[in-house]
């Protein structure tokens, strides 16, 4: 299977409104790919992630995610998908502030009944390819906002998702800390993980997405691929 997502024909309306805030929409994202999801405010973009994340459902179209079609899961099959399947890095990181680095590493990997020894290799492996191995006693208020990103990824990516979501991964950083998560989606995306994010920053979506569509009231404006990922 190359296809990690489909959209066939998907809209999404709110309270019967005349006009939807999404679609309709037919987009496949293929494995490996990154692609960027820009727009103004209001434009689709969240709308959009919640669908592929299973977090609402179309009101119109097939939603169809590592070849399942999750718009007709229930919601305890959505959670379990998602857990299995997805990881999702937000802009406010949703760390457990009385957890420590690794163990909110390793929390995605435990609710999926992942034994101990394994999933805290796996916390091991991810914290020494993120530049966080120094800090796995540390909670995360003692941490930078672009090292609490990186624990928000490295808890994404403990259950060896095929699919990456990321909200704004830069959008509560400041320009440093910002330029350092460029750089890990950058890595990810070059090592075969294929990203799907959305961010009103241009600069990301030009270093780390192959390929960047722009949603305008809910509809595609523009879909086009990189060159290349530097």
């Amino acid at each position: 299977m190359n296809e990690v997502i489909a959209l066939e024909g998907v809209a999404k309306r709110y309270d019967d409104a005349a006009a939807p805030a999404l679609g309709p929409l037919t987009l496949s994202v293929a494995k490996g790919e990154a692609l960027a999801v820009t727009g103004p405010s209001g434009s689709g973009k969240s709308t959009l992630l919640n669908l592929v994340a299973g977090l609402d459902k179309p009101t119109e179209g097939s939603v169809t995610v590592a070849g399942r079609r999750i718009d007709q899961l229930s919601e305890h099959a959505l959670a379990k998908f998602r857990r299995e399947h997805i990881g999702m890095a937000f802009q406010f990181f949703n760390l457990l502030d009385d957890l420590t680095v690794t163990d909110n590493i390793l929390l995605p990997a435990q609710l999926t009944g992942t034994g101990r020894c394994s999933a805290t290799a796996r916390a091991a492996e991810l914290m020494d390819m993120l530049g966080i191995r120094k800090h796995a006693r540390a909670y995360p208020g003692r941490l930078s906002g672009g090292e609490r990103q990186r624990v928000g990824v490295a808890r994404a990516l403990v259950n060896r998702p095929e699919l990456l979501l990321a909200d704004e991964p830069t959008g509560a950083l400041d320009t440093a800390s910002g330029h350092d998560v460029r750089e890990l989606l950058t890595d990810l995306h070059r090592g075969g993980q294929t990203v799907v994010l959305v961010t009103h920053d241009l600069a990301l979506a030009e270093a780390c997405a192959s390929r960047t569509i722009h949603l305008v009231d809910g509809r595609l404006a523009l879909d086009t691929h990189a060159r290349a990922v530097r």
